[in-house]
This record gives C-alpha cells, structure tokens and sequence, in this order.
C-alpha cells in the first residue's frame, strides 16, 4: 500500500491551534452595552422623547406665561372672576390642574407606551447575565 501524500503525512496539524483557547463570557457591562445599542432600547428612548419634550415645553411655557403675566399685568390678574375669586386664583389652580393632568397623562402614556416594551428590555437583559457570577454582575468595587 502507498502512503498518502499530504500535509498530515509531512506530520503538520491540521486541526485549529486556537479551539483550546477559552473564549470569554461576556461582562455585565458588556451585555447592558449591547441592550443599550439595541433598537428595541432605542425605541424606548424615542417614545420618551416623543411624550416629555412637548409636554415639558408646554407646562414651561404655560407657568413662564402666568408669572409674566402676574409681573407685567397686575391689573388684569387682579380682575374679578367670581366674587373673590380672580383671574391669578383661577390661573394658580389652573397649574395646579395642569401639572395633575400631565402626571395622569404621563402614566397612560407609559403604561400604554413604553412599560411592556420596557419591561421585555428588562428580562432579556436579566436572561443575558443570568449564567454570570456576582463578580461580573456587580462591577467593580461593588
């Protein structure tokens, strides 16, 4: 019988050197990395955005423009509504209603909005570091 000729008969390896290398487990930080440049993160991001810029432009231009208002026209604040009651009283409870309004409409935006999305973000995150130990988990000098 006749010897093969080839790179196992010259006597090289032709298995990988680097197979018994361990490959690292990812870190805690490198998984909350990766979450945070996912698109499911970044649609939670943008759905925030998308309800609190606009909302906290209005509340601020709306309280910036009853303190004007109160500053450079105390006539008109002072102007009777009913009996006591005048346009600054009824403007300050105003704000107060507001600023209710807003937390109330914050909530079911979120609620309806961002918190499964969220939430989805946050067990798949938990899955992810799940099989690490608490010195990858924690960080360092926790």
């Amino acid at each position: 019988m006749e010897k093969e000729a080839g790179p196992e008969a010259a006597g090289v390896r032709l298995d990988d050197p680097w197979d018994d290398v361990p490959v690292p487990e990812p870190s805690a930080a490198d998984i909350y990395l990766e979450v945070h440049r996912s698109a499911a993160f970044r649609e939670v991001r943008r759905r925030y955005r998308r309800f609190v810029a606009p909302a906290a432009l209005a509340f601020l231009l709306w309280y910036l423009a009853y303190v004007v208002a109160a500053t450079t026209a105390p006539e008109l604040m002072a102007r009777p509504v009913a009996g006591a009651v005048n346009v600054a009283m009824v403007a300050g409870l105003g704000q107060f209603l507001t600023t209710f309004l807003l937390t109330w409409a914050y909530a079911r935006h979120a609620r309806l909005r961002r918190d499964r999305a969220a939430l989805d973000l946050r067990w798949d995150t938990q899955e992810m570091t799940r099989g690490l130990g608490p010195e990858t988990t924690r960080g360092p000098g926790r």
